[in-house]
């Protein structure tokens, strides 16, 4: 007879030797790095600080890739395309006190799009803790608080015993439904003090699946096939659990429209005949939406972009599946099941049956021809026509990174992406700088696929620190900047104070870095990024443009 307690997993006779013998002169930050290891970590980003030296070093020791970047913020923006890109938890390695708090901005773009970043901080040493003020470098009188209401989980510890833990669960938490950042902090004397603790050699951070309900789904399931105009949103769950391949199927099922929010871009084929693309943006979506008797939303909390700036009113049942227990229901009221998309997917094409509708394809249809028709009266052709030479330029499978800029808001509603997972952008916290940081850590993630960031002038000037990264790292990057000379979003909203920016040449700044750079224009763009493209390493192109935003239908 076997009891649980009998399946206890035994060391074997080399971890037995490894403890009684364990190499000497480790320390703390040597057990951080050999947790990681374990965890299947091989790329870390950040870069130093004093109180971090220590794990540092044993970062130095080890066979873990370090991407350093200029800033700790671009160092986060480019852990979060990395995680995005890859699924993976990421290690972004930050100092005390200001390193850890200029990371802020982009662990809250990881929090908004759900990328699973591990970012490890030092702390002042373990007798500056609990308040009180002893004056030592980088104190702050609570670093985590800083932290506990933008990434996903917080975790601390003490002592170096606590290390292997500690970082497993925070691993966990980072990969478990709903991924996101987590943040770990180790006081500067934990992390140099020398440790008789053996390797690590066996750890384990399984991250936890979150299937649905079944009741709720044969519910959902029931009210689908029995539905006279259904549709489905498609938001950012879709992507992250890898779940685009069960969507097209229970849409074709269904005969069900889709469109797809600007976090699920690629969630859905862009031309497929159920497709209703990304036009969130429009009022003909939001009526269309509006008039569903069934709207299946997946993966997405239909915040403010999503609802058309919250002038979306839902006139059927809803039924919402969302990972963020947070965000179910949060909205709009239905049928909410709290569940990862891939799994929830799955259930209903196991439960729900066919429904004929050779009407769907019609309707769509029109719902796109109401909105070509709209653009058509607002003289917008330059703008569609830039989208459609970065497309034609940019391969199939190659990801782009969007910052704040009017060129990026044009791409959320009108971009084919042409595949889930590679099309991001900062519009889940909407932050300025984040497109060609990011676009690094896509590089480091796929280094033999071309990467391509867009910014206008105000947002490259957060990240032309970076262009040094990416010759340091020959990392195979095109960062499209469109210089309008200034904050050109703002000014569309209305603005004109502070909106108009003294900039540099950026070719001839790009060039100081040894990165090959030139000016082009709308007709040349093509040609000019597809060579741009197709030649390793990084470059840069500059489009001088002023463009315009459609005109909007939620005031």
């Amino acid at each position: 007879m076997t009891h649980d307690h009998d399946l206890v997993l035994r060391p074997t006779e080399a971890q037995k030797a490894a403890a009684l013998a364990p190499p000497p002169g480790r320390t703390g930050g040597d057990l951080v790095v050999e947790t990681l290891r374990g965890l299947g970590a091989t790329t870390v980003f950040g870069l130093p600080g004093q109180h971090a030296l220590a794990l540092f070093d044993a970062v130095g020791r080890s066979d873990l890739r370090l991407v350093g970047l200029r800033t700790e913020n671009n160092a986060g923006f480019a852990a979060d395309a990395y995680g995005r890109i890859t699924g993976e938890a990421v290690p972004l390695l930050l100092s005390t006190g200001p390193g850890a708090l200029m990371a802020l901005p982009a662990l809250a773009e990881a929090a908004a799009a759900s990328a699973p970043v591990l970012a490890i901080s030092s702390q002042v040493p373990v007798a500056g803790l609990g308040g009180g003020r002893r004056g030592h470098l980088h104190e702050l009188r609570d670093q985590s608080a800083s932290f506990r209401d933008v990434v996903k989980s917080v975790h601390s510890l003490r002592t170096p015993s606590q290390i292997p833990s500690v970082i497993a669960e925070a691993w966990e938490s980072a990969l478990s439904a709903p991924h996101g950042p987590v943040f770990v902090e180790i006081p500067e004397d934990v992390l140099q003090a020398e440790t008789v603790i053996p390797q690590v050699t066996g750890v384990d951070a399984t991250p936890h699946e979150l299937a649905p309900r079944p009741e709720l789904t044969a519910l959902a399931a029931h009210w689908l096939e029995n539905a006279t105009r259904p549709v489905i949103i498609a938001g950012g769950g879709v992507v992250r659990s890898d779940a685009a391949g069960k969507l097209k199927q229970l849409a074709e099922r269904l005969n069900a429209p889709v469109v797809t929010t600007f976090g699920g871009k690629g969630a859905f084929p862009w031309a497929h005949p159920l497709s209703l693309q990304s036009w969130l943006e429009d009022r003909h979506m939001t009526d269309f939406l509006e008039d569903a008797d069934v709207l299946l939303v997946v993966g997405s909390g239909l915040g403010e972009l999503s609802s058309n700036y919250h002038t979306f009113f839902p006139t059927g049942r809803v039924v919402q599946i969302e990972a963020d227990l947070g965000k179910l229901e949060s909205n709009h009221a239905g049928l909410g099941i709290h569940a990862d998309a891939r799994l929830a997917l799955q259930a209903l094409l196991e439960t729900v049956s066919e429904r004929a509708d050779p009407t769907a394809p019609e309707r769509v249809r029109l719902v796109l021809a109401d909105i070509a028709a709209r653009l058509a009266g607002q003289d917008l052709a330059q703008e569609q026509q830039l989208l459609t030479s970065i497309r034609t330029a940019l391969p199939a499978r190659s990801p782009s990174f969007w910052d704040m800029t009017v060129l990026s808001y044009w791409a959320w509603s009108a971009f084919d992406p042409k595949h889930p997972n590679t099309m991001h952008s900062a519009q889940g916290a909407g932050g300025l700088g984040y497109a060609f940081p990011a676009a690094l850590g896509a590089c480091v993630a796929e280094p033999d696929t071309p990467v391509l960031a867009v910014s206008g002038d105000g947002g490259a000037m957060y990240s032309v620190a970076e262009l040094a990264t990416a010759r340091q790292h020959d990392l195979d990057v095109t960062w499209l900047i469109v210089d309008d000379g200034g904050y050109g979003i703002l000014r569309e909203y209305g603005c004109t104070t502070g909106t108009q920016l003294a900039g540099p040449d950026f070719v001839a700044l790009a060039e100081s870095f040894g990165v090959p750079a030139s000016t082009t224009a709308p007709e040349s763009l093509t040609a000019d990024l597809r060579k741009a493209l197709a030649t390793p390493g990084p470059s840069v192109l500059v489009l001088p443009a002023t463009l315009r935003m459609f005109a909007p239908t939620h005031l």
